[in-house]
């Protein structure tokens, strides 16, 4: 598609939170143009399609708290939707543990010794942040002060470092406390054991699916939005022009070709660090620093197709011990039987890193065959019966939340809010950690601020993610 002058509305970014603000203002009938550097839309919640088999970058449930979001996904897919039951487990010292907490399997898969040890660390971090409160500062200092200290280094520690690649000191506190959403192993076993306490969101068993895979959310999106508006992927932002006050347009790229584009309204998506790139005029020294100073880390997705109908009965498996190359493993099928041919399945691997290290660089043959391996090692597959593989690179997939982004990107935040026609949102626009609902929330309410209806959805979205 094209790039276009003449609209209401720039739309820069084509994941949830662009597309979702890019539909609610073509409702209003607004124009609007969604600016997306990649080859297709959805950003992180996108499905891949591969000689008959289908897979997420990385498996994502829908579950959301938010009545106006599930609504809008509801109305959004009708029936494409499925209910999937949650079934995962750890892979922890060469046990398999359910997680959700089950009483028994924890006691006897983690054996006496180690079970009344996170017990008892448990208990003392509980009596400690009574009598004494320290500032939480890293994740270290917050999975101590809730879980105590033998679970964050039982499961904690590796899984957190493998997933960052930072320290766990390095790792901000705040992160974990929004990540986590109100668990407490207090929480868990009340669940387990007596059947009560609130569904929090992290233990929820059952959630909602596109029977096509996450990727459809977008595509409806976009099915919907191109009835009365351009999409242009392809198409990445290297300029956005200002005089101070307004953004005036903007310069874009599309391969060989450069275009600028005026605007009367701008809703950012894109990553905040790119942002601050290409801001023209510079913005002022210490913005740039700040800006300099955030991360993002980066995702391989490794996927092997097989020759059987199922490998596992899990939706998720995960790897925290660093032997394992992958972290996270899930198996479409298990979530929808339409995500592979009939009496075929396939198993998809998650590798985090950082652009040129090991793994980013190392060749898809290569990487596929160290998957390959240590699925067979695990006891998943034989070899004879990969039939196929495919890798893909996903450049910044999360903003890295180390000690004091918080601060930095609020910086940076603060700055954007002197233009009076620009709005930014999702979980790269706003350097913030948005599961699906709260990436689409934060679009719609970028769409009502730029309708100037904004109080009502401003509120959703603030009671529902922390910055």
């Amino acid at each position: 598609m094209s790039v276009k002058s003449g609209t209401d509305c720039l739309i820069l970014g084509g994941g949830l939170a662009g597309l979702a603000a890019g539909r609610a203002l073509t409702q209003a009938g607004r124009r609007v143009q969604v600016l997306e550097s990649g080859d297709a839309v959805g950003g992180l919640a996108r499905t891949v399609a591969h000689d008959g088999f289908r897979f997420d970058l990385g498996g994502h449930r829908f579950f959301t708290r938010d009545t106006h979001v599930e609504r809008f996904v509801r109305e959004l897919l009708g029936d494409e939707l499925v209910t999937v039951p949650r079934t995962s487990r750890i892979y922890l010292r060469g046990k398999w543990i359910e997680y959700p907490l089950r009483p028994m399997n924890a006691l006897f898969g983690l054996g006496l010794r180690a079970s009344a040890e996170t017990l008892l660390g448990y208990g003392s971090a509980r009596v400690a942040r009574r009598m004494l409160p320290v500032p939480l500062v890293s994740l270290e200092d917050w999975v101590v002060a809730h879980f105590g200290r033998p679970l964050f280094e039982l499961y904690f520690r590796d899984y957190s470092e493998k997933v960052w690649g930072i320290g766990c000191r390095d790792i901000s506190a705040e992160w974990m406390a929004q990540r986590v959403q109100g668990l407490s192993l207090g929480a868990a076993i009340q669940r387990a054991f007596l059947k009560r306490g609130p569904a929090l969101p992290t233990l929820v068993d059952r959630f909602l699916y596109p029977r096509l895979g996450i990727g459809r959310i977008a595509g409806r999106l976009r099915e919907e939005i191109e009835q009365s508006s351009p999409i242009a992927t392809g198409t990445q932002v290297v300029r956005i022009h200002h005089d101070g006050r307004r953004i005036e347009g903007v310069t874009v790229r599309q391969g060989d070709r450069v275009h600028d584009l005026p605007g009367g309204a701008f809703l950012s998506t894109i990553p905040l660090t790119q942002v601050m790139q290409a801001l023209t005029p510079h913005a002022p020294a210490h913005v740039r620093a700040a800006a300099a100073q955030l991360r993002y880390r980066d995702l391989v997705i490794v996927t092997v197709m097989l020759d059987r109908d199922r490998a596992t009965d899990q939706t998720w498996i995960y790897f925290p011990g660093k032997d394992i190359p992958f972290g996270r493993l899930h198996e479409p099928t298990n979530w929808s039987a339409a995500m592979a041919p009939p009496g075929r399945t396939l198993l998809v691997t998650e590798r985090f890193c950082f652009r040129g290290d090991a793994t980013w660089n190392a060749s898809d043959a290569e990487l596929i065959e160290t998957t390959v391996h240590h699925l067979e090692k695990l006891g998943f597959i034989r070899r004879h019966e990969a039939r196929d593989g495919m890798v893909v690179r996903i450049p910044a997939a999360y903003p890295l939340f180390d000690v004091g982004y918080q601060e930095r990107s609020q910086i940076l935040c603060d700055y954007l809010e002197r233009f009076e026609n620009l709005r930014v949102a999702g979980r790269g626009g706003l350097f913030r950690y948005y599961n699906m609902d709260q990436a689409i929330a934060s679009g719609l309410a970028a769409a009502e601020a730029l309708l100037g209806r904004d109080t009502e959805m401003r509120a959703t979205v603030a009671a529902g993610a922390v910055p």
